[in-house]
């Protein structure tokens, strides 16, 4: 399995599908940062669900998901506090055993992102 993560009483695993695809990313950082991702740049009525980003790099985030996703496609990731909340399109996908990791490109540069270049 993945590295383990300690968040409170409980280990995390971190899910092997996304270290298999930020070995395509250069930089790539392990994080562990939970957000919330909405399929489109719409708020209301779009499919949603709660992640977490698992990798980051300057321009990109990277996280398993269940949404019914494709490549070009325009997701809203944003975190509890609203410090993160930008539009990223879907550059790389990796399916492994029956979980999507998902790589999305930051539309527009983010002042506050943890990772810089």
């Amino acid at each position: 399995m993945g590295r383990a993560v300690s968040k409170g009483p409980k280990l995390v695993e971190r899910t092997d599908c996304v270290s298999e695809l930020a070995k395509f990313f250069s930089g790539a950082v392990p994080v562990k940062i939970p957000v919330r991702v909405i399929k489109g740049d719409a708020v209301n009525g779009a499919p949603a669900e709660q992640t977490a980003i698992e990798f980051g790099t300057s321009r990109e985030v990277l996280f398993v998901s269940r949404l019914p996703l494709d490549f070009d496609d325009t997701v809203r990731v944003r975190n509890s506090d609203g410090s993160l909340d930008i539009a990223a399109r879907i550059v790389a996908m990796r399916f492994h055993h029956g979980k999507m990791a998902v790589a999305a490109r930051f539309l527009e540069d983010v002042a506050n992102w943890v990772i810089k270049a």
